[in-house]
């Protein structure tokens, strides 16, 4: 009798497995990252900046690099880390690791902010405006990058002053620290915070069923 061949029968069952080991694997971790509720767990991380600078020494010259970083959840945490070190890989890592040791909590309303607010560092100075939902974020790619790591969507931001990129972020993280909201404020007050009803159309009667 002829031996019947294995490999239709391999390819099949590969087929029927999803494919070859390297593909399975893939589609493991492609299964891993967009299973729900990790999402809100990661981390964002965005490198702002990245500065060279050289020392002279006796051999020639010596380079060092710096890596600013943003780091936040998009849920109103956000931090910031300034790495330096003789490789741009290594600088880019410790900045990242600076940033989520020193990562703080800020007041949103929703995916904008409670109202307005100016904050100035070094010779930076950032303004920030409440938007209507829809706006977007109408900033510069500095304080882009640390608006979309807290989390907000429609802010209206104008960059004053000096365009250091270090400052222009502290100034950002800064203005976003002051933000309070109404029923923090009240209850730092002991007030009571009351709703603020609809006012109603004048002369329309509601409809009766």
């Amino acid at each position: 009798m002829a031996e019947i061949p294995k490999t239709t029968e391999t390819e099949e069952q590969l087929t029927a497995r999803g494919g070859r080991g390297r593909r399975n694997k893939s589609t493991s971790e492609a299964a891993e990252l967009s299973l729900p509720g990790q999402e809100s767990q990661e981390l964002t991380e965005k490198v702002v900046f990245i500065n060279r600078s050289a020392k002279v020494v006796k051999g020639g010259r010596r380079f060092n690099f710096s890596a600013l970083v943003v780091v936040g959840n998009k849920r109103g945490s956000v931090g910031v880390g300034l790495g330096k070190a003789g490789e741009v890989a290594d600088a880019i890592r410790r900045g990242g690791e600076l940033a989520r040791n020193q990562m703080v909590s800020v007041s949103l309303k929703g995916v904008t902010i409670p109202h307005e607010v100016f904050s100035a560092y070094g010779g930076a100075k950032v303004l920030l405006r409440p938007a209507s939902p829809g706006t977007g974020i109408i900033a510069g790619r500095t304080v882009r990058a640390v608006l979309e790591a807290a989390g907000l969507k429609d802010i209206l931001s104008k960059s004053l002053g000096s365009k250091n990129a270090a400052n222009v972020v502290k100034a950002t993280l800064k203005a976003l620290l002051s933000l309070r909201l109404r029923e923090d404020i009240y209850r730092a007050r002991g007030l009571q915070v009351r709703k603020v009803e609809t006012p109603k159309v004048p002369g329309v009667t509601p409809a009766t069923a």
